[in-house]
């Protein structure tokens, strides 16, 4: 059976980096932030947000995801509420597809909430990768354009890294391009083993 190896982190951690790597070594990879962000678009998913969230996040029937986001990082139950609308739908979608890949040994599940949605529970082992807390504030606010003190406020409806690491098999410090690859490459000859 296809062992499904989670990686996570909090943001601006390197996720996808280390993501990239398992890919190079022909690693099936599932990005759930990107499938959820798919999955979004759904006409079942978006009147469902319409219906909790109202039409005023809405431009022309586009989904305005940097106001969802003022919402949903400012109140914890708004949070609560879209993550019981999008984690199923990715859970369902992760099933399928998974199928496709259950000839092969493991895949990578990479979440940046893996243990605050409980989806840690479907793995077999994973991988936390970590970063000093002001280079993940820097990546973030220069990658998605956005201001300090938003980036700690999606930092803080995380958990901490302490956490992460306590129900973590692996751990990868990304602070530079080399180590970051020979960890990945470490891991890689455990996990084929």
């Amino acid at each position: 059976m296809t062992k499904i190896i989670g990686l996570t982190g909090g943001i601006g951690s390197g996720k996808t980096t280390v993501a990239n790597h398992f890919m190079a070594a022909a690693v099936p990879v599932y990005i759930a932030d990107d499938e959820a962000r798919k999955i979004m678009q759904s006409a079942e998913i978006i009147e469902q947000i319409k219906k909790f969230f109202g039409t005023a996040i809405f431009e022309n029937d586009v989904l305005n995801r940097h106001q969802l986001a003022e919402i949903v990082f400012n109140n914890p139950d708004q949070l609560k509420l879209l993550n019981a609308i999008i984690h199923p739908a990715v859970k369902k979608h992760f099933g399928e597809w998974i199928l496709k890949h259950k000839n092969i040994p493991f895949v990578i599940y990479e979440a940046a909430i893996l243990f605050e949605s409980g989806n840690y529970k479907n793995c077999n082992q994973i991988i936390t990768v970590t970063a000093p807390i002001e280079t993940r504030i820097q990546r973030v606010m220069q990658r998605d354009k956005t201001s300090r003190d938003h980036v700690l406020k999606r930092i803080n409806t995380q958990w901490s890294d302490t956490q992460r690491i306590a129900k973590s098999d692996f751990v990868i410090e990304n602070i530079s391009p080399e180590t970051t690859k020979s960890e990945v490459e470490r891991i890689l000859k455990i996990l084929n083993n």
